[in-house]
C-alpha cells in the first residue's frame, strides 16, 4: 500500500526535475513561478549580465566571462614551445575570451606532434622554423605569439611580419635597440601590429597600483622600491648564455622593475645609475650577470630603487611611498599570488588594509587585449616603441655600471609617450 501511495509522488518529482532540465517553458507545473532576472540574467548585445544579487554591504561576484564565439576570436600561432609556452601561455588560451590557439611552431618535430595532439591542433597548422613561411596562407592565423629565446625575437618577428601576421612578442623585445627599431620598421612596413608582452601592465593588482599612484590616493609618490630576484639552477639553460639571452638578470627579471616603474608614473626617467656584481667561479655567471642594483631618476623628482638577482631566494616585491600613504604588492611580478596593501592615517590612527582584487590570468588578459586591438584597429597599450624604450634604458644601465657614473637619458615630456590604448575593462 505504501509503495502505491509513494509512486505518484516519485513520478511527480522526476517529471518536475526533467522539466527543469528542459527549461522553464517545459515545466510540468504551470503554476511554478519563473525565476527573476537576478537569477536568470539579462541578455544585452549577445552578452549575459546579472543584476546585483548581494546586499550593497557585500562585494558583488564577477560577471560571466562572455567569450566571443569561437569563429570570431583572433587565431594565434605560438612560436616556440619551451617552458613558458607550455606551462603558462598555451593553458592561458582556455581562459581567453577574444583569442584562440590556432597553430604551433617548433623546431622539435616530436614535441610539436605531442603538443598538437594535446591541444587539438591539426597537422596542417603545425610548422617548423624552416617552413614557417607557409603560415602566410593560413587564414585561421591572424597573429603570432613569439616565445623564443631573446636573441631570436628579431628573426621571428621579421618572419611573422613578412608572412603578414600581427605579432605579440615576449619581453625583452630584443637584445639591442637597433634590433628593436628594425622590428618596429618591419611590422609598420607590413601594416601589421606589434605588441610586447608586458603582462604586468594588464595584471589587475598592478593596474590598481597605477590607479592609486596616478589618482593621488597616495598623495605625491616620492619613492619606489622594487625587487625581482630568483635563484637560477642549471648553468646550461639558455638564459645563462649571452648569445641567446643578451644579458642576465637585468633584461630577464630586472626588466619587470624597470617597465613597471615607468608604467606606474607614466613618466620616463631622465637619469640612471647602476652597479653590477657576479660571484667569481660560479658557472651560472660565466657569461651573464647575477646582481644588478639600479636607480631611476624621474623629472618629477621620484626616485625608483630597483634590485634584481639570479642568485638569491625568490623575492618579488613592489612598494610605492607617497606623502600621505604607502602601497605594497607582494609577489608583485609572479604569475599569481599577488597581494596589495595600503597604509595611511585614518581618524588619527594608522590604518593598514589589504585590497581584495579577484585573480585573473595575466597571459589571457594580454592575449585578449591584443586580439581586441586587432579587431578595433587600435594601437596596443605596449607596442614596439614601449619595448624599444626599455632596451634604450637597459643599455644605459649597463653603461652606467661599466663606467661607474650616472648616465643621462633623453628628456621625454609627454606622459605615456610610448603607450597605446588603455586595456579594456573586463566585460
Amino acid at each position: 500500500m505504501s509503495k502505491d501511495v509513494d509512486l505518484p509522488n516519485r513520478r511527480t518529482v522526476m517529471m518536475t526535475a526533467g522539466a527543469v532540465g528542459l527549461g522553464w517553458a517545459a515545466s510540468a507545473n504551470a503554476a511554478t513561478p519563473r525565476p527573476p532576472a537576478v537569477d536568470t540574467g539579462v541578455i544585452s548585445d549577445g552578452k549575459v549580465q546579472f543584476p546585483p544579487s548581494s546586499d550593497p554591504s557585500d562585494s558583488q561576484p564577477q560577471q560571466p566571462p562572455n567569450p566571443d564565439p569561437r569563429d570570431k576570436r583572433v587565431g594565434f600561432a605560438v612560436v616556440g614551445l619551451g617552458k613558458l609556452a607550455l606551462e603558462q601561455i598555451l593553458p592561458a588560451f582556455a581562459q581567453a575570451k577574444h583569442g584562440r590557439l590556432a597553430a604551433l611552431v617548433s623546431g622539435t618535430p616530436d614535441k610539436l606532434r605531442a603538443i598538437a595532439a594535446q591541444y587539438g591542433i591539426p597537422a596542417d597548422c603545425c610548422y617548423g622554423y624552416d617552413d614557417f613561411a607557409r603560415i602566410s596562407s593560413n587564414s585561421a592565423v591572424e597573429a603570432v605569439y613569439v616565445v623564443t629565446p631573446n636573441a631570436l625575437h628579431h628573426r621571428d618577428v621579421l618572419a611573422a611580419a613578412k608572412a603578414g601576421k600581427n605579432v605579440l612578442c615576449e619581453k625583452p623585445m630584443a637584445t639591442t635597440a637597433h634590433e628593436c627599431r628594425d622590428m618596429i620598421a618591419a611590422t609598420a612596413s607590413a601594416k601589421v601590429r606589434l605588441m610586447i608582452a608586458y603582462r604586468m601592465q594588464y595584471q589587475p593588482h598592478a593596474r590598481e597600483a597605477i590607479k592609486q599612484a596616478r589618482g593621488g590616493k597616495l598623495g605625491d609618490v616620492v619613492l619606489m622600491d622594487m625587487i625581482n630576484n630568483q635563484n637560477q639552477g642549471d648553468p646550461a639553460q639558455w638564459r645563462q648564455k649571452r648569445a641567446l639571452a643578451g644579458g642576465g638578470s637585468l633584461p630577464d627579471v630586472g626588466l619587470y622593475c624597470l617597465n613597471t616603474a615607468r608604467a606606474i608614473l607614466g613618466e620616463e626617467p631622465s637619469e640612471v645609475s647602476a652597479t653590477i656584481w657576479s660571484p667569481a667561479g660560479d658557472p651560472r655567471f660565466a657569461e651573464v650577470e647575477d646582481n644588478v642594483s639600479f636607480t631611476l631618476r624621474f623629472p618629477s623628482g621620484v626616485i625608483a630603487n630597483c634590485l634584481t638577482s639570479y642568485g638569491t631566494h625568490r623575492l618579488q616585491r613592489l612598494k610605492l611611498m607617497g606623502t600621505s600613504a604607502w602601497l605594497e604588492m607582494e609577489n608583485a611580478f609572479a604569475y599569481e599570488g599577488q597581494r596589495l596593501r595600503v597604509a595611511q592615517l585614518v581618524d588619527g590612527k594608522e590604518h593598514n588594509a589589504e585590497l581584495t582584487i579577484p585573480a585573473q590570468n595575466q597571459f589571457a588578459l594580454e592575449i585578449d587585449h591584443f586580439a581586441q586591438c586587432i579587431r578595433s584597429g587600435r594601437t596596443p597599450r605596449t607596442p614596439g616603441e614601449e619595448g624599444l624604450q626599455d632596451q634604450v634604458i637597459i643599455e644605459a644601465i649597463y653603461a652606467s655600471a661599466r663606467e661607474g657614473r650616472p648616465v643621462k637619458l633623453e628628456r621625454i615630456v609627454k606622459r605615456d609617450a610610448f603607450r597605446g590604448a588603455e586595456p579594456e575593462a573586463a566585460d
